[in-house]
């Protein structure tokens, strides 16, 4: 059927994969919210935001309802939350967050994949002193008339910067917070109905690491090893 042919299909393959992988975190999100606090999302402030990540992902709300139901039945097995550190190629420091119901195998993988990109898996807390953990909030741009006047009207929730970024190829408002103020923001954008587009927990480092183009793709090729493990759901990096 020619070239074009299968590179349509190639790339028609590789978004599905993407999505059934955004699916994937978005689920295991919603069921360790349900975990720690319940199916009600209006008493559930991390509930609130794995369906909020969820939409922002295109997921259907079928599988999301269903996602909710399967994490308050009990007979559903539990995710722990595991955090690895470790350094990639060149002395890059990475953090790598799983949400998991095998300690064993994942720590087996992650350590593998640190290997095979001539990296090493360390120790919990070696990176605390390199990576700051905020809450971020990414709001579309229609949602932000003055960017002066948000920071004035929820700086007593906790904002500490609002900043202008390209979030894969849209514009957004990503309003920073610090982790503790979280749950404060969130409740306050809802009570002012500013829409968010999705909400997470970030590693945001504190001191960056510059490299050549060509050290850069083999830490990439590390962080796309991690991402492809259905058990990893974030990798975070001090490269500049």
């Amino acid at each position: 059927m020619g070239r074009a042919f299968e590179y349509r299909k190639a790339t028609k393959f590789a978004r599905w994969d993407k999505m059934a992988k955004a699916f994937s975190k978005a689920s295991k999100q919603i069921t360790i919210a349900v975990k720690a606090s319940g199916p009600d999302p209006d008493t559930n402030v991390l509930l609130r935001r794995a369906i909020q990540n969820a939409k922002s992902v295109q997921m259907p709300r079928d599988r999301v309802e269903n996602a909710i139901k399967k994490a308050a039945d009990k007979d559903t097995s539990n995710y722990d939350e595991v955090v690895y550190e470790g350094m990639g190629p060149h002395g890059v420091a990475m953090v790598v967050e799983s949400a998991t119901d095998n300690t064993q195998r994942t720590v087996a993988n992650v350590r593998s994949y640190f290997r095979k990109k001539e990296g090493s898996l360390g120790t919990q807390g070696m990176h605390d002193f390199l990576f700051s953990r905020k809450g971020v909030f990414y709001l579309p741009l229609d949602q932000v008339s003055d960017p002066d006047e948000i920071e004035l009207e929820f700086i007593d929730f906790g904002l500490e910067s609002i900043e202008k970024e390209m979030v894969e190829e849209v514009g957004m408002y990503k309003i920073y917070v610090a982790f503790q103020d979280f749950g404060n923001m969130q409740e306050a954008l809802e009570k002012a109905d500013i829409k968010v587009e999705k909400s997470d927990l970030e590693r945001i480092p504190t001191v960056t690491k510059e490299l050549s183009d060509e050290q850069i793709d083999d830490v990439l090729a590390l962080i796309d090893l991690m991402e492809q493990d259905d058990d990893v759901t974030n990798v975070f990096h001090n490269l500049a």
